[in-house]
């Protein structure tokens, strides 16, 4: 009875926030002339603002006073905001306060991997080898690759005729080959480019079985499942560090974040030195904090951006994750079953949401049409924000589409690439957050019909550009007139 209660308190929550953003109700002219509502389907780059969290944040701010200090009260009112940001994204996680810390980095997830791939590495010297999936995020590979004296790629397995879910077999088979020898794994629990759930707590059992750490990548699954660090009856199943961004959790302008083991990070000195992470410093030597997460956090942080974030983990908690999951799911079958139906669209990752679990993301392509034309017309006719190209995984893509890449281009050199090969080279994507709704999808659908239907008129409207990016030859915005900071201040000050 309680959780049923809960339940449905938490969908009435949702459905209370739902269309609380900030930026659902932009307007652009499209090429017909007329001004409507922009439909935002690239969630999966950077979510929109939750109106709430931006509130509350804008009231913390008339207290606004830097940390570690309770001597006034806006300190003493800053320095506990701060300290309950952290607590209460370990509690989102499922993170034993005692086992784990939280501390929050620059530039979202790239900060943050960057930082414990030098952990990962100095806390085991010995070993030298990192193992990643072909499907990750560059954010989740190329630090590996800096850091790390060899990286391993894990292949992907077959889907229905694409390739896009990790090996599990192939992972096992590379901690194998490597013991003695692998430092760490490192995975996306979510596909930025499909949307496909890695079974993370698998690979976390299989990473410790053979004496390696586990480092997850949650940049695109905090937000939309429930996602548990901490297992005191499965130990194995525990993840040793997890890394995510705000501004993909519906806060833009918030830090990103690491949940780490604290008995590795006190193995090492820390990464970064500096004001508050010392308890004495000397003309000859320092002492460095053995309290969390001050140890981890040089210089002043992010305070109101943290403050924010953990008001959005706050709410979205009151929701619950799995009521928005399963609501989110709702909208993303629509769209997916929508885009099976038509024969023109090839959905990479298949269809099949039972056989190969997803979310948030659909990347597709149009038979016969360049992503980047599918981008804009459906933005400048329709009014539906999406993402082309790559998505800053190029490993993932170039294997998904080689063998339709090969039998257009023949022998492919992804390193010298064409203006025309760079037009077929690449994905639309459709992302989806908690304010998506079964319209957004209809539409979605809707405008692709009529795309596909008359892409050769279509077609006849566009050039492309210097930047290689199609332009409509009429429809001209002039998109610093919609908006500009210098434009802004004059309005403010009367000019």
């Amino acid at each position: 009875m309680r959780s049923s209660e809960k339940s449905v308190t938490g969908k009435a929550l949702l459905d209370k926030i739902r269309s609380d953003f900030i930026g659902l109700d932009t307007l652009y002219e499209t090429v017909h002339g007329e001004k409507t509502r922009r439909i935002y389907l690239d969630s999966t780059a950077s979510s929109l603002m939750l109106r709430p969290a931006a509130n509350i944040t804008a009231d913390f701010m008339k207290h606004y006073s830097n940390t570690h200090s309770k001597l006034h009260h806006s300190a003493h009112i800053s320095t506990a905001a701060y300290a309950w940001a952290h607590e209460r994204i370990l509690s989102f996680l499922g993170a034993d306060p005692e086992i784990y810390t939280c501390f929050f980095t620059g530039s979202g997830t790239t900060a943050g991997i960057n930082r414990m791939a030098r952990v990962f590495r100095d806390v085991r010297p010995e070993k030298d080898t990192a193992i990643i999936s072909i499907m990750e995020h560059h954010s989740n590979d190329l630090p590996h690759r800096k850091h790390m004296k060899h990286v391993y790629h894990v292949p992907i397995d077959g889907l229905d005729e694409n390739k896009m879910c990790i090996s599990i077999p192939k992972l096992e088979e590379a901690l194998q080959k490597g013991a003695g020898k692998i430092a760490y794994v490192s995975i996306t629990a979510v596909s930025n480019v499909t949307g496909i759930i890695n079974p993370i707590h698998d690979i976390a059992r299989l990473a410790h079985k053979h004496g390696a750490l586990l480092m997850v990548d949650g940049a695109q699954s905090v937000a939309h499942l429930p996602t548990k660090m901490f297992y005191p009856d499965d130990p194995d199943a525990c993840i040793d560090a997890l890394v995510f961004s705000g501004h993909k959790t519906y806060t833009p302008g918030s830090p990103g974040v690491v949940v780490a083991r604290k008995d590795h990070l006190l193995a090492i000195e820390p990464e970064e030195v500096g004001g508050g992470m010392v308890e004495r410093v000397l003309e000859d030597r320092y002492t460095v904090k053995e309290t969390f997460p001050d140890r981890e956090e040089a210089g002043t942080p992010n305070i109101p951006g943290a403050i924010a974030l953990a008001t959005t983990i706050e709410i979205l908690d009151r929701i619950g994750m799995q009521t928005l999951m399963e609501e989110e799911d709702k909208v993303l079958e629509v769209a997916i079953r929508g885009m099976a139906d038509i024969p023109e669209i090839l959905i990479y990752g298949g269809s099949n949401l039972e056989v190969c679990p997803r979310a948030a993301s659909i990347s597709f392509n149009v038979r016969g049409m360049d992503h980047g034309l599918v981008a804009a017309l459906l933005n400048d006719y329709f009014n539906i924000a999406v993402r082309n190209q790559c998505f800053c995984a190029h490993p993932y893509v170039k294997e998904m589409m080689s063998v339709d890449l090969e039998a257009e281009f023949g022998e492919i050199d992804f390193i010298n690439m064409s203006p025309e090969f760079m037009r077929k080279a690449g994905m639309v994507r459709a992302s989806f957050g908690l304010y998506s709704t079964m319209e957004d999808a209809e539409l979605l659908i809707s405008a692709l019909k009529e795309i596909i239907q008359n892409g050769e008129t279509f077609e006849k409207e566009y050039v492309v550009n210097a930047e290689n990016d199609y332009v409509n030859t009429s429809y001209q915005v002039d998109n610093e007139a919609i908006f500009n900071i210098v434009g802004a201040v004059d309005q403010y000050l009367g000019k």
